[in-house]
C-alpha cells in the first residue's frame, strides 16, 4: 500500500509541475501562432510563403522563366501595394535551356486582398499589374495583368 500511495503522490506532483510550467509558458509573451494577425495583405510565392515587400519575386513558378528583381515598394496597405521593379523575362530561343534573360523595367501594383486560405486573419493579393515603362517582352501589352494564387491553399 505504501508502495502505490507514494507512487500516486509522485505521478500526482508530477502532473501539477507539468501543468504549472504550461501555464507559466502561455502566460508569457505570445507565440507566433497567438499573435494578431497582421492587417497587411502579403504576397505569396511558390512555394506558399508569404511575403510583405519582397526584393525579388518569381512569377514563372514552373521554370523560373520571368521574374522580379530589384523591387523597391512606395506603399504597401490594405487594398493595394505599388513598387517599380525588374521584369526579367527569358526570351527561350532557340528554346528555354538555350535563351537569354532580358531586362525590362515595370511599375508593379498589387491589388484585392482576399482572406487567406489555412491562415485565419491573414490575407494575400489576388491580382498584379505589370506596366512596361520602356521596352517590354515580344506579344507583351504594355499592361500586363494576372491573378494570383495562393500556391498553399489552392
Amino acid at each position: 500500500m505504501r508502495g502505490t500511495m507514494a507512487s500516486a503522490v509522485i505521478t500526482l506532483g508530477a502532473g501539477l509541475m507539468l501543468t504549472a510550467g504550461m501555464t507559466t509558458a502561455s502566460a508569457g509573451a505570445p507565440t507566433a501562432a497567438h499573435r494578431a494577425p497582421s492587417v497587411r495583405p502579403v504576397l505569396v510565392e511558390c512555394l506558399g510563403h508569404g511575403d510583405v515587400r519582397p526584393a525579388d519575386f518569381i512569377l514563372a513558378c514552373g521554370d523560373g522563366n520571368s521574374r522580379l528583381t530589384g523591387l523597391h515598394w512606395t506603399q504597401w496597405g490594405p487594398r493595394a501595394a505599388t513598387g517599380t521593379g525588374i521584369n526579367e523575362v527569358n526570351d527561350c530561343k532557340p528554346y528555354c535551356a538555350a535563351g537569354r534573360f532580358h531586362s525590362y523595367p515595370v511599375t508593379v501594383r498589387l491589388d484585392d486582398p482576399k482572406p487567406w486560405k489555412n491562415h485565419p486573419g491573414g490575407r494575400y493579393y489576388t491580382r498584379m499589374s505589370l506596366t512596361y515603362t520602356a521596352d517590354r517582352p515580344d506579344g507583351f501589352k504594355p499592361v500586363m495583368t494576372f491573378p494570383l494564387f495562393d500556391f498553399a491553399g489552392h
